[in-house]
């Protein structure tokens, strides 16, 4: 009986050995995994495996063979020129187990198969829950024979975007996304705001598109990815890439009608086995116009000269450097012309003198459990001159950012979480009673969930904390659904907020001197949604999207009728609501591109005034375009078409609404050997806003403009041509 009672103990702790050990022995048994690596059905050699804290490289037939203890193993794939992968294998004891990985190309010289810079988990462009539009490369490549001194027209023909002219004297202009003001959105350069964290009206015209391999735009609010300034939505210019073997170079010289010259160099080359370097640099020059004879300048006079070399390092085995640097000079002049006077019998110039500089890196770590380590900062400074008549405006507007994060898998989850901090700064000179230091802290998760092969989930959040407004959270919810093999449905909705600053479009244009110190304002909040559904069977690709946006206590600016300060800035009381339908058909093969486009827009917003709701100005209800590229043999033909619908307008005393137009374009671009030169036609029909009404007022307003909003086109029919030569 004693002996009995004794063996129980003994049994219960082999039963709890047998439990609780043996599946650890059984996970430490040993297991084999067998990794073949391909990308393009072809084999990749080099290629390194990371595995439980072990490195390995697959051989020329792209597999390595690793031991690894049984059980649940993650593994990744890194090598240069590919996006790293990852995938999750279960293993039982002493099971041998074969994992094929498939790798795709960056996207850096060709059309887009991944979003690195927009949406920090580095997924395939399909699969991407939140809906990224990309512009490739031979878009880019063409819209730089059209206006090779700025990206206004590549970024204009964009579905969903808009370049307003803001300030018709200077030729100032932003970017319009669904109808959101252009200060809402963010500007971004290989996911670093080099052009300042609000880019001003001027500096979308000061960035030239020769050095770039792509651009991605998010649409609506994205604030839980990129902060207070992207309540609008995000643009990322994403710059090529140096090639692995040879060099390029390549000379760009244009002229156009309108006495301007454009004269751009692009180079690039690989400096050993690691590093490479590309650089772009030019000088861009316009003579004055006075298209209509009425003393007033029509197209600003400017001298712009810009340079910027980028460092690209890469060891092969997930590690990747990214240095920038630029600079960029330029002197702008428009108002009266010389020995003209406006209306009130006095001459009055505006003229605008920038000097800028900035810096960035981007680095990227990938470690042996396959998380990503990513750390990017930048700098800028920019200095102004502005002169309005007799008044002068300097200022010195400089801002910094840095941020730190990690991305990695688990099972069915794609997580990202790290930490950012934005500084902005600005000092005037002669209104100093605008001066601001604005620090921003935040931090930022997302976790994209694939719920099951036809549906994913992602989900994204920010805290930041602002020194003068408080703390913000910002989330966001994106859900893909393929409820079939050739449709893809994407729904997205997300909050952000957006703190005040002096700087408008209106405020841009007039200076801040006519302006009442800022009172008490409050931040703006922005919500908004949006759902869009894709039909895509080679070679065709039609997507229909439906969205809706709101903004709470919208910046507005308002007359005081006080002499010393006719105009103020307030938050207005309600609602501004943008809703609309965007339509885009594609049909692309080799040679021939065909992209037909819509867009519907409601806009409506609080009057200023206080007396009810009217529409939002400059927002046309019906835009479309008609865009058709082909290639026969060394040729390319474009011809293109855009549709302007009625516009309301905002205080102009001779018109409430603007009229439809309809554009033509052309290009041919012939290949010449290692050249090519090309002819390019603006506006065919030569259809100018000055044809039906004058662009000056004839008493000045009270904010100080003497001139109306530019609702078309000011420059008419516009012709340029030149010549790229490759060496």
């Amino acid at each position: 009986m004693v002996q009995s009672r004794m063996r129980q103990p003994v049994l219960l702790t082999c039963l709890l050995v047998c439990l609780f050990v043996a599946p650890l022995v059984s996970r430490q048994q040993g297991a084999t995994i067998r990794v073949e690596v391909r990308a393009a059905d072809k084999p990749v050699e080099n290629a390194e495996v990371l595995v439980a804290g072990a490195r390995r490289l697959t051989d020329p037939a792209g597999r390595v063979t690793l031991p690894v203890a049984a059980g649940t193993i993650e593994l990744t794939v890194v090598k240069a020129g590919y996006v790293a992968a990852a995938a999750t294998v279960q293993l039982a004891a002493g099971a041998v187990q074969d994992v094929v990985v498939d790798l795709l190309p960056e996207p850096t010289l060709e059309e887009s198969v991944t979003v690195v810079a927009s949406t920090r988990t580095g997924k395939r462009l399909d699969d991407q829950p939140m809906r990224v539009e990309v512009v490739p490369g031979e878009e880019v490549q063409e819209k730089l024979m059209m206006t090779p001194g700025d990206v206004s027209m590549l970024l204009n023909e964009t579905n969903g975007l808009r370049v307003q002219t803001t300030s018709p004297s200077l030729g100032g202009a932003s970017v319009r996304i669904q109808g959101l003001r252009g200060r809402y959105t963010q500007i971004l350069a290989d996911g670093l705001p080099l052009y300042g964290g609000q880019t001003g009206s001027i500096g979308l015209l000061q960035i030239p598109p020769m050095d770039l391999g792509q651009v991605e735009v998010i649409k609506g609010a994205a604030s839980a990815l990129y902060g207070m300034s992207a309540i609008g939505g995000v643009v990322n210019l994403v710059s090529r890439r140096p090639p692995t073997q040879g060099h390029e170079a390549e000379v760009l010289l244009n002229q156009t009608s309108h006495a301007g010259t454009d004269v751009v160099n692009w180079l690039a080359a690989p400096l050993g086995t690691r590093w490479g370097y590309t650089f772009v640099g030019g000088g861009h020059f316009a003579g004055r116009s006075d298209l209509d004879g009425d003393g007033w300048t029509d197209l600003p006079t400017y001298r712009r000269v810009i340079a910027r070399p980028r460092l690209f390092w890469e060891d092969g085995r997930g590690k990747s450097l990214l240095l920038a640097v630029g600079g960029m000079t330029e002197e702008r002049k428009g108002g009266t012309m010389p020995g003209a006077r406006a209306p009130d019998g006095l001459p009055f110039e505006e003229n605008l003198e920038t000097h800028r500089f900035d810096s960035g890196a981007v680095l990227r770590m990938a470690t042996s459990n396959g998380i990503v380590f990513s750390a990017r900062g930048s700098g800028t400074q920019q200095r102004h001159t502005h002169t309005f008549g007799p008044t002068i405006e300097r200022d010195t507007h400089r801002t910094a950012f840095g941020e730190v994060s990690a991305t990695g898998t688990a099972g069915r989850h794609t997580w990202v979480a790290g930490g950012a901090l934005h500084y902005d700064r600005y000092d005037s000179r002669d209104v100093p009673r605008f001066n601001y230091a604005y620090h921003v802290p935040g931090v930022f998760a997302q976790d994209d969930l694939v719920m099951a092969k036809w549906a994913t989930v992602s989900a994204s959040a920010r805290i930041d904390r602002h020194n003068e407004f408080g703390t913000f959270a910002s989330p966001r919810v994106s859900v893909l659904l393929r409820p079939a093999s050739l449709w893809t449905v994407r729904v997205s909705g997300g909050r952000g907020y957006f703190a005040p600053t002096p700087f408008t479009e209106e405020t841009e244009a007039t200076g801040l001197s006519r302006v009442a110190p800022l009172g008490t304002l409050d931040t703006e909040r922005a919500d908004s949604f949006s759902a869009d559904v894709t039909w895509a069977r080679t070679p065709f690709e039609v997507t229909a999207t439906f969205f809706y946006s709101r903004i709470d206590g919208a910046l507005a600016v308002v007359e005081t009728g006080r002499p010393d300060f006719p105009i103020a800035l307030a938050n207005v009381n309600g609602l501004t609501q943008t809703r609309g339908t965007e339509l885009i058909a594609r049909r692309h093969v080799e040679g021939f591109d065909l992209i037909l486009t819509h867009m519907y827009l409601w806009s409506t917003e609080p009057n200023p005034d206080g007396t009810g709701r009217r529409e939002t100005p400059l927002n046309p209800r019906h835009s479309a375009t008609f865009d058709l590229l082909r290639e026969i043999g060394p040729a390319r033909i474009g011809f293109e078409v855009f549709y302007t619908g009625r516009q309301s307008l905002d205080d102009n005393p001779y018109r409430d609404r603007g009229f439809p137009h309809v554009l033509f374009g052309g290009l041919i671009d012939w290949g010449v050997g290692r050249s090519r030169i090309f002819l390019n036609v603006e506006n065919l029909g030569d259809v100018r806003q000055t044809r039906a009404n004058p662009l000056v007022r004839p008493t000045r307003a009270p904010d100080g403009r003497w001139t109306v909003d530019a609702w078309a086109p000011l420059e008419g029919r516009t012709v340029n041509g030149g010549v790229r030569v490759r060496f």
